[in-house]
């Protein structure tokens, strides 16, 4: 599935691919393959940039070729189990169109759309590009926030009770902050590599930098810095915790062991008491009338003295 955009002063106009115009934008999500061989004809745009960004395993990078310029970065997207992950999205400039290639509906591009056309132009290719860009660093720290949020409520939880569905959801955000590490990594790679491309001879052609676009792209940079940052300090915070509350869930697996034992202990008693009594032998207090009742003293003499010294060594 693909459309074809072009921002206006009034709003975006849709085209189909005979009217394409110079300055559209195709945003293409879950391609087919004659698709993909439509668009690649129409715009004679490499069929191996197309398809790049198709792979979910596809890292971040730039690439270059017969003036086509390829942008892989990873997006952040939010699963329906409560979680987060990242795959890529493809942004391809051409002197004509700008191209983006995802294998689902994101946040990033369903973000340029009829309501927000003022403001993004699909026409100003660079500025697009970075407008894209910037768009996934503030999704990334709008996710990471929310993940902060997630995290407190839960520890709010597992203070008050060991929930093992509660400690797989820590473990779930544990492992969406590991995947934005990664990825914002890599897309800050991919932007100080646009910074140093922008003077080579080659993409000059493709990327025509004004001074708003060049304070865009610092912002862009600032913003993946601040992701990163943060996305790092709550890693190791979530990782605190998971250690933590092991160590806590550990500590009262002893404590419920230890308190059973004493409990052990002293119910062992008077079943051994009883035991020494019941024998077919001779025993004392065998001719006493009382003689019962003595014995049963005694056991809960001894278990009561039993228990008062296992409460003394904190047994209990």
């Amino acid at each position: 599935m693909y459309k074809i955009l072009k921002s206006s002063n009034t709003g975006v106009d849709e085209f189909d691919i005979e009217d394409m115009e110079k300055g559209c934008w195709i945003d293409i999500v879950a391609p087919s393959t004659e698709e993909i061989d439509e668009i690649a004809e129409a715009t004679h745009i490499s069929r191996d940039f197309l398809t790049a960004a198709l792979d979910r395993e596809e890292k971040a990078r730039t690439e270059i070729d017969e003036e086509q310029l390829l942008v892989v970065i990873d997006i952040p997207f939010f699963r329906s189990n409560k979680d987060y992950d990242t795959m890529p999205l493809g942004i391809i400039v051409t002197k004509d169109v700008i191209v983006t290639v995802c294998l689902e509906s994101n946040a990033v591009t369903s973000g340029f759309n009829a309501r927000t056309f003022k403001m993004f132009s699909t026409y100003k290719k660079t500025r697009f590009l970075f407008q894209i860009l910037y768009k996934s660093a503030t999704l990334y720290l709008k996710y990471i926030r929310n993940i902060i949020r997630r995290t407190d409520d839960l520890e709010a939880h597992l203070r008050q009770a060991m929930e093992n569905s509660k400690l797989f959801s820590m473990l779930d955000l544990q492992k969406s902050l590991t995947y934005f590490t990664t990825s914002l990594r890599s897309n800050y790679m991919v932007t100080e590599k646009l910074l140093r491309l922008r003077t080579t001879a080659q993409t000059q052609q493709l990327i025509k930098m004004y001074e708003e676009d060049e304070d865009l792209l610092d912002d862009v940079i600032v913003e993946y810095k601040q992701a990163i940052e943060m996305v790092e300090m709550y890693s190791h915070i979530v990782q605190s915790m998971m250690e933590v509350f092991a160590s806590i869930i550990s500590n009262n697996l002893n404590l419920v062991m230890r308190f059973l034992a004493s409990v052990t202990i002293i119910l062992a008693i008077p079943t051994f008491i009883s035991g020494l009594w019941g024998m077919n032998v001779p025993v004392p207090f065998a001719e006493f009338t009382h003689g019962f009742y003595i014995v049963f003293g005694l056991a809960c003499v001894v278990s009561l003295l039993a228990g008062y010294w296992l409460w003394k060594k904190h047994m209990f």
